[in-house]
């Protein structure tokens, strides 16, 4: 077992280097910090939990579950994950639960995980999202989880076990709900792992309905993401929760929309061709056990209905109290890259312009580099005094830099006079709002940033 944890924490752990260069970067000053939480109710497994409210939270906030891999730990998942980057955007909240059992995977192998009320992990993380509703007056219509590898599989659990708590999950390299399942007392299930197990989409439904015997109302949409050279949690595996998940939520194995968002993508969309389709599934070729990687966690949140045009509030909800210990310390620069990412696109001209209420529309951008020998990743960060819906940032690259990759924005040309183009899920700039993007280059010693740029033709200062 501590083997199989180690290889798994392996694979897992460049999960942080996926993300964390993007995360820190693309987060906009803030004095919000991760905060650990005790004492918040019943939590018979003794788990970790942490905190992240933005200094600027919406009234009657989202939560989002965020779960770690093996190995890892809630505030390691924060600092390594674009969610408490996202959060500041949007103004949600995060609930970062951390494992503290020997290899710190979470429990998703025993019948007490796998079923109702119980008496392991999900039983603690509810009493999180509970304790949280309370002290900010949460929308308990807007809760959601993600995970990637052991906290992808605690994603698949949670939302068979509390499907009338969460309305939708996001899992990043997981197995079905169930999957996982051992009497022996290893919580190690090698079938399952190596993508041995093969069930009709009936039985993998019964499974996730037998958690909850007798429930009839709504179940939770699901989004699920695997890399094709996943030998950690076999590709297979992503098959076998479509299956799962179509059939829990009654909608036909034939996808209702197939298309690449990124080169060596494949998206299915099941029971409808929707942005929120009941099932959303991306297959990434050529890609192993180390997802999220940047840029997808904004997916996610888009597939959640989190990224609102809503300005958050000033502040945060004034029921928050305190905390009962000191802050974690926040998040900082890193020097890691992300792994291999979707290549750059070429993105074609928008046509909309502007947004305005009169006068000369002010924006700013902020660039942040982090750079290793020939390499850099650079994070940007657009704002506009005034909404725009349809953006385009005109930017000289220095020279000796080429783009090799992006996210959240196509990048036409590579090199030189370049241009940035939204994606279709982050057009709109709200009016004192912002959108960010990123990406990695090649650079031949010049690691600087540009010094002027425009958005939309209109100079932005550049910071």
């Amino acid at each position: 077992m501590r083997t199989r944890i180690k290889a798994l924490a392996v694979a897992t752990a460049t999960v942080v280097a996926a993300a964390v260069g993007v995360a820190v970067a693309t987060s906009p000053a803030s004095a919000a910090s991760l905060q650990q939480i005790t004492n918040f109710g019943n939590n018979p497994t003794n788990l970790g939990f942490h905190l992240y409210v933005p200094d600027r939270v919406q009234s009657r906030p989202a939560i989002l579950v965020a779960v770690h891999y093996c190995t890892g730990s809630g505030p390691a998942f924060y600092s390594g994950s674009q969610f408490a980057s996202l959060a500041d955007q949007y103004g949600f909240i995060v609930i970062y639960p951390s494992a503290t059992r020997s290899g710190a995977c979470f429990d998703v192998s025993t019948q007490g995980a796998l079923s109702r009320n119980n008496t392991s992990d999900p039983a603690g993380i509810k009493s999180m999202v509970d304790w949280t509703v309370s002290r900010y007056s949460a929308d308990t219509g807007r809760i959601f989880v993600t995970g990637a590898s052991s906290g992808a599989m605690m994603t698949n659990v949670l939302l068979g076990v509390y499907p009338d708590v969460f309305k939708a999950g996001a899992a990043f390299a997981g197995v079905p709900f169930g999957c996982f399942a051992t009497t022996d007392g290893s919580m190690w299930n090698s079938q399952c792992s190596s993508g041995q197990r093969s069930m009709t989409a009936q039985q993998w439904g019964d499974l996730v309905r037998n958690a909850y015997p007798g429930y009839t109302g709504a179940r939770p949409r699901m989004q699920l993401w695997h890399g094709t050279q996943d030998t950690t949690l076999h590709y297979n595996n992503f098959g076998e929760e479509i299956k799962q998940w179509t059939n829990v939520l009654g909608v036909s194995q034939t996808p209702a929309r197939t298309d690449s968002p990124q080169t060596n993508w494949t998206r299915t969309r099941y029971g409808n061709t929707s942005d929120q389709a009941p099932v959303e599934a991306i297959s990434i070729a050529n890609t192993g056990h180390n997802l999220p990687m940047s840029g997808q966690a904004a997916m996610a949140i888009h597939f959640f209905g989190l990224d609102s045009t809503t300005t958050p509030t000033s502040a945060p909800v004034t029921t928050r109290g305190p905390v009962t210990s000191a802050p974690v310390t926040t998040r900082g620069p890193v020097t890691s890259a992300p792994v291999t990412s979707a290549p750059v696109t070429t993105g074609g001209p928008v046509t909309s312009a502007p947004v305005t209420t009169g006068g000369t529309a002010s924006c700013k951008v902020t660039y942040t580099v982090n750079a290793w020998n020939t390499g850099l990743t650079a994070a940007v960060t657009v704002s506009s005094a005034t909404a725009v819906n349809g953006w385009r940032l005109a930017f000289t690259l220095p020279s000796g830099q080429t783009v090799t990759q992006a996210w959240n924005a196509t990048i036409s040309p590579t090199s030189g006079a370049v241009t940035a183009t939204n994606v279709s899920y982050n057009a709109s700039i709200p009016a004192n709002g912002s959108q960010s993007f990123g990406f990695n280059a090649n650079h031949t010693g010049n690691s600087g940033k540009p010094t002027s740029a425009t958005l939309n033709g209109t100079a932005c200062t550049v910071a």
